[in-house]
């Protein structure tokens, strides 16, 4: 395996060189353009003797040098080393969590968000050998931690996930739907699972065409519906009681199991109301069970050789040379 960057992001630090070569050649102008101004050149001459272009400019190169190495030890170049056990058999799930306000209501105790946390991390751990990513959803989906094997990891995650994570309230599941799909191999028609999790009051329209579009890409979904159609007041913490609407009623949040049932209908998925953890896991194991696992490497436990140090070193020694070498020329003795 060649080398690679673990943190490509960083790269982009690069155009900092650019503007540092920008500056300089705007410094050297100002430099021209103040000689001028003053006029005599003698004196100009007399004033500048002991100045040395030559040195000015390779105090530049250095340092330049040594930012461009440091971009690169920051981005840690490294090469894939031994592996051992790396070889894993399953499938990739996307667990899409629902973390609007509405999952605060109180027809499952503590809540629902709550009920919906314990059963993901009791889901886990009936998937040891599969690819995990968390996707979590209000207003708007974000990805949260993409597809891994570090099921600890995911799991913290989880357990951390409030309504506070994101500032968009309300319900788009569609946007939830398009986040969990990139997660995948968009090359890979098979093995791909998505796990939505929510209470079902959806804010959006385009829902069922999101879910045809994942169906086409072989993406399956699995929807858990958690509440009642009955519904239950949501606590609100700024105020001490319950959320009110714009008319100044008690809002009810209803299970809308309907359409929750749909977008499993369509991507050859199941829908399931959660009455427990227990058997809501059950469910949904025997339909993951049916998708067709596949021979993947967990990259997370290779082994690899670093570089970042040697960059690094290089870094720190050319920042020392820059700073010591003088921008005037030696005198002769």
């Amino acid at each position: 395996m060649n080398f690679q960057f673990q943190y490509e992001e960083f790269l982009l630090i690069f155009a900092g060189v650019i503007v540092f070569i920008v500056l300089f050649l705007l410094l050297l102008r100002w430099k021209r353009d103040a000689i001028k101004r003053i006029g005599d050149k003698d004196l100009v001459k007399d004033l500048i003797k002991n100045f040395s272009p030559q040195l000015f400019t390779s105090k530049f190169i250095l340092f330049s040098l040594a930012f461009a190495l440091g971009v690169v030890g920051v981005a840690n170049l490294r090469k894939p080393g031994s592996a051992d056990n790396i070889s894993r058999k399953g499938i990739d799930v996307v667990v899409a969590l629902d973390i609007s306000r509405s999952m605060l209501a109180t027809d499952l105790q503590p809540n629902r968000l709550e009920r919906a946390k314990q059963m993901i991390l009791k889901l886990m751990d009936q998937m040891a050998n599969d690819r995990i990513a968390l996707v979590l959803f209000a207003g708007k989906a974000y990805m949260q931690m993409p597809l891994t094997v570090d099921h600890a990891a995911a799991g913290i995650f989880v357990s951390s996930a409030t309504p506070e994570a994101i500032p968009a309230q309300g319900t788009v599941i569609s946007d939830a739907l398009e986040m969990s799909a990139r997660a995948f191999n968009s090359k890979e028609g098979r093995f791909k699972s998505v796990v939505l999790i929510s209470d079902g009051e959806d804010h959006d329209q385009q829902t069922l065409k999101t879910a045809d579009e994942l169906a086409q890409q072989g993406v399956m979904v699995c929807t858990v519906g958690i509440g009642s159609p009955e519904g239950a007041q949501i606590p609100d913490s700024a105020s001490g009681g319950y959320k009110l609407d714009a008319m100044g009623n008690i809002v009810v949040s209803k299970l809308n199991e309907e359409e929750l049932k749909q977008i499993a209908q369509k991507t050859n998925g199941v829908y399931v109301h959660f009455e427990s953890s227990e058997q809501t896991i059950n469910d949904l194991m025997n339909q993951l069970s049916q998708v067709e696992k596949k021979i993947f490497t967990d990259v997370s436990l290779l082994n690899y050789r670093t570089y970042y140090m040697w960059f690094t070193m290089i870094m720190f020694l050319l920042l020392i040379f820059e700073f010591i070498l003088p921008e005037r020329k030696r005198k002769l003795a």
